[in-house]
């Protein structure tokens, strides 16, 4: 298939000479961009093709299975069954290899039925599956199949362009859930798009535990340090070397650039972040890429090595497929590759299998997507366009890695617990002061019922409120808190600051993101929920009523603190700086089950 070269297009950049306007709304900039579309011919995966595959000395690759239709995500369970999500049939296949030959034993079993089934992940004996709004569970019989879908998560943003939801489970005992963008780039309307998810197993509790992921379907958790991994997909439509395959290390709290910055802190173009955010403090806040590979290449599944089933070389080692680009030419992709890590950290990231792209690169027989390690130590990767299910073994001599070990808990367990077990924000030594003042609202009094608008049951808008001024303040600050919510207690709701000094109340539903166009220059940390902004009450369904405490601060000047922070950071500034505090408690109870979870 020829390139089809798209005409020039012309989108809003940004002038070195106006560094810090960086391609605002109305700054008048222009750039000239051209960008390539090529998707390069199906031809069959025929016994030479297959022969003629590139793979370093020692390894083997044959077929565990074929005809397997869209094949994406895999995942094997400690029994050594093989589970195969399918997005475009809407189901899971079950494989077995029980006489240990290297092959699928016979046609595939049908065990679960679901419209987009896709993230796949196993625990305690569970299947967890999930589809673009919901997560499903399921027990794993002991012949292999699965027993009835259980529904314990219901509410995932709905999707658009990146909705393959993927699922696994880090060293924490935690389930991770990847959330896609619903676009190329643009600012979400919803703040769970663009993120990797953190939820207890029962589905119960979630949190955003990064955020500014374009769509990082793949990551893992390093099994030496036990630090998270991912591969985010780069934004399309920069031209062919642009934007590159980002390797990030995923910590709780981080943003990652998506959609206004990119890469090692290049700054996109067209977007524009919203409350008059600047893009250079967009970058400032954000984490750059460790590592970056080839344009467009689009990273999928990710595997650290498991097992003894490679040369001890590889050990600490990820591999991930490559599923291939239409936004490039050459094309890029149509791989596996490997990670190579040392000490811990990332070196390099290189082609392990190859040549699935045939004829010059005009044409492919492979889209590699799902990855996992079989029982045996081998490597399971799925094509989801010829539907094989390819199995990736290594013969030779070499001496073999060590048998996988736990993977180490203390990285994720030390980042779920900070911020929690300790005293509300007044309580704190941070906000000691002899002054006081006193906070209400409109919509409830002390101590009294919070309507349910306010709730995220409902519309969560914020409640209207209003506090006595302190004439010397310069800036007031509020930090809501729940001191009743489990597991994470107390679970910050809002945090706001600079609050101008003129401004002693605040209306009904203020904008959710990071900084305020009215009023003006008020910055919103991030909450224990991973948003900003207010975040209304959702204690779950039958719990005792919980307390929320609003508390309002009066402070002898402005913050100096970029709205990533959390509040521990917040507090942390605001030390030495009160002048008065007050808080406005109110009640919520959920007495009424949602009719989804």
């Amino acid at each position: 298939m020829k390139s089809a070269l798209l005409s020039t297009i012309a989108l809003l950049a940004l002038l070195p000479a106006v560094e810090a306007a960086h391609a605002q709304q109305g700054d008048g900039t222009e750039l000239q961009i051209t960008t390539n579309v090529f998707k390069p011919n199906k031809v069959q995966p025929t016994s030479d093709r297959i022969k003629a595959l590139k793979l370093p000395e020692g390894f083997t690759v044959a077929p565990f299975a074929q005809g397997l239709g869209n094949a994406r995500i895999v995942a094997v369970s400690p029994e050594g069954f093989v589970y195969v999500s399918r997005r475009e049939e809407g189901d899971v296949l079950l494989l077995k290899d029980e006489n240990g030959d290297g092959k699928a034993d016979g046609p595939p079993i049908t065990v679960a039925n679901r419209a987009q089934a896709h993230g796949l992940a196993i625990k305690d004996g569970t299947l967890y599956l999930a589809t673009v709004k919901e997560v499903f569970t399921a027990r794993i019989e002991k012949d292999g199949t699965l027993g009835p879908l259980t529904m314990i998560i219901g509410n995932l943003p709905d999707a658009g362009q990146h909705p393959n939801r993927t699922l696994a489970f880090g060293p924490d005992g935690m389930l991770y859930i990847s959330i896609g963008s619903t676009c190329n780039a643009c600012n979400e309307s919803n703040p769970e798009n663009a993120t990797l998810l953190r939820a207890t197993p029962d589905g119960k509790s979630r949190t955003i535990f990064a955020s500014g992921l374009r769509n990082t379907i793949g990551f893992d958790w390093n099994p030496q340090t036990g630090e998270l991994w991912g591969l985010d997909h780069g934004i399309d439509l920069l031209g062919d070397e642009v934007q590159p395959e980002e390797l990030n290390r995923l910590e709780r709290g981080k943003q990652y650039g998506w959609p206004h910055v990119y890469g090692a802190g290049d700054i996109y173009p067209q977007s524009t972040p919203v409350g008059g955010v600047t893009k250079p403090q967009w970058r400032d806040q954000s984490e750059p890429m460790v590592i970056g590979y080839t344009a467009h290449a689009a990273p999928m599944q990710m595997a650290f090595l498991k097992g003894s089933g490679f040369p001890a070389q590889y050990e600490g080692d990820a591999f991930a497929t490559m599923r291939g680009s239409w936004n490039r030419n050459p094309a890029s992709g149509y791989e596996v590759v490997r990670i190579h890590f040392e000490k811990g950290e990332p070196t390099s990231i290189e082609p392990f299998l190859g040549g699935f792209l045939t004829d010059g690169g005009k044409t492919h027989f492979a889209r590699p997507v799902g990855l996992a390690f079989a029982k045996d130590g081998a490597l399971l990767m799925s094509d989801d366009v010829n539907g094989v299910l390819y199995r990736i073994a290594y013969d030779g001599a070499a001496p073999k890695a060590a048998a996988a070990k736990p993977v180490p808990a203390e990285a994720m367990t030390a980042q779920g617990k900070k911020g929690f077990d300790v005293p509300l924000a007044l309580q704190r030594p941070e906000t000691e002061t002899k002054g006081a003042l006193a906070v209400s609202s409109t919509a409830f009094e002390a101590k009294g019922d919070i309507p349910l608008r306010h709730s995220e049951y409902a519309e969560g808008v914020s409640p209207p409120l209003r506090w006595e001024s302190v004439p010397e303040a310069a800036s007031y600050a509020i930090i809501m808190e729940d001191p009743d919510s489990k597991p994470a207690k107390p679970f910050v709701h809002w945090l706001a600051w600079n609050i101008p000094a003129g401004v002693t109340s605040l209306p009904e539903g203020l904008q959710e993101q990071l900084r305020l166009k009215e009023p003006e220059g008020v910055l919103q940390g991030r909450t224990t929920a991973g948003t900003h902004g207010y975040s209304g009450p959702k204690p779950l369904a039958g719990d005792p009523a919980h307390s929320y405490h609003i508390q309002v601060l009066a402070l002898d000047s402005l913050i100096d603190l970029p709205p990533t922070a959390d509040r521990d950071q917040l507090l942390a500034a605001l030390a030495g700086h009160v002048l008065a505090k007050g808080e406005l408690v109110g009640r919520y109870a959920q007495t009424v089950a949602p009719p989804k979870p």
